[in-house]
């Protein structure tokens, strides 16, 4: 099994979305990359914590690569757009590809670079190793199926 650190903005839609993927093993949504330890919603949201929405994705590299899930990734975000996507802003709405594996840097960036060249504005996706993750209170995880009228910045094309 591998993991990848993924954040979209609103963490409730980019969860949902990589749900529907073969070789997803699971995923879990969480705050990466703060300066405070056990962050609350409210305080990362209020941009007192440093961390960003992010959702923790578990998949069998036998059935999808990481270059699978960076394409789908960049599907579902607009990579030029700083600490925004869609109605959400602010730090905690920042998007980034946090790595645990050294070896997954290269993919990421070879990634990242290609769809630079679709841009004339720069990408500001953040690449970074993982520094720390905090799973977010329950009532987060799988909201979008809990609450199917909730919010999605992502739209609701990508859910069938």
């Amino acid at each position: 099994m591998s993991v990848i650190y993924l954040a979209g903005g609103c963490f409730w839609g980019v969860q949902k979305y990589f749900d529907q993927f073969e070789g997803i093993i699971k995923t879990t949504v969480g705050y990466a990359n703060g300066h405070t330890e056990n962050p609350k919603y409210e305080d990362v949201k209020a941009e007192k914590t440093g961390h960003v929405e992010t959702v923790k994705v578990e998949y069998d590299e036998n059935k999808r690569s990481l270059k699978q899930i960076l394409d789908d990734y960049y599907r579902i975000i607009e990579p030029t757009s700083l600490n925004k996507q869609g109605e959400d802003e602010g730090i905690s709405y920042r998007t980034g590809i946090y790595y645990i594996n050294e070896s997954d840097l290269e993919t990421i960036q070879k990634k990242t670079q290609e769809v630079q060249k679709d841009y004339q504005e720069k990408v500001v996706v953040e690449i970074q190793p993982l520094d720390n993750f905090y799973e977010a209170e329950e009532y987060h995880q799988k909201y979008l199926e809990k609450n199917p009228q909730g919010y999605c910045h992502i739209g609701q094309c990508f859910f069938g």
